[in-house]
């Protein structure tokens, strides 16, 4: 890519890493979203980062009503081909946003987030206040965010600032009354570098109801 993280805009960033290869991400669904979303009732969903579409395919394939959104156009249109090719072409909608900058309109029955972390602009404390903001009454706000580098990763590709269990919910900022944390914990799963070596990478997850 032309372009380099630290001087690239973050549309221009994303669409070039979309572009660069056939594909991104795996095409499987996020394993906390399955562990975490599997005994919600199907509703109205709303995928922040949605990439390629596995998770809101998933989601759709469960009877959720799902809105996809992300920065990259060939992003959502690959999403589009794999729910269409999956059945659920008539249960997601997708829209173009560059979270920090616009957001989807209306609330829904489950908002969930993953791994919204960037090594271009993000303002991720706002995008997750407004995630909460878009959450229904009874809903489900679903956050996993990396906690930090792989255990193989002796040279960090760029500088970054990981998040904590309590550091984030203090950035939410929600009411004691009107939220209940039903999830709150750091998630260890096995990582394999592109050469070959094991390891490890942990995750932070929080599932919180709203009254």
């Amino acid at each position: 890519m032309s372009d380099t993280p630290a001087t690239a805009p973050a549309a221009a960033y994303w669409e070039a890493r979309y572009r660069d290869t056939d594909r991104v991400w795996s095409g499987r669904p996020n394993e906390l979203l399955v562990r975490e979303a599997s005994d919600l009732d199907p509703g109205t969903a709303l995928d922040l980062g949605c990439g390629e579409g596995a998770d809101a395919v998933w989601l759709a394939s469960r009877g959720w009503r799902v809105t996809g959104v992300d920065i990259s156009g060939t992003a959502l249109e690959r999403a589009a081909g794999h729910a269409a090719d999956a059945g659920v072409g008539d249960r997601v909608f997708w829209e173009r946003h560059e979270l920090g900058r616009s957001f989807p309109e209306g609330s829904f029955d489950l908002v969930s987030a993953h791994y919204l972390q960037s090594p271009v602009e993000l303002d991720q404390p706002a995008v997750l206040r407004a995630a909460a903001r878009a959450v229904a009454p009874g809903g489900t706000l679903l956050l996993v965010l990396h906690a930090g580098w792989p255990s193989w990763q002796t040279e960090p590709p760029f500088d970054a600032v990981f998040p904590t269990l309590d550091g984030v919910l203090a950035e939410l900022a929600l009411p004691d009354a009107g939220w209940t944390v039903e999830t709150k914990e750091t998630v260890r799963r096995p990582s394999t570098s592109p050469e070959g070596v094991e390891g490890y990478r942990e995750d932070h997850v929080w599932r919180l109801r709203r009254a």
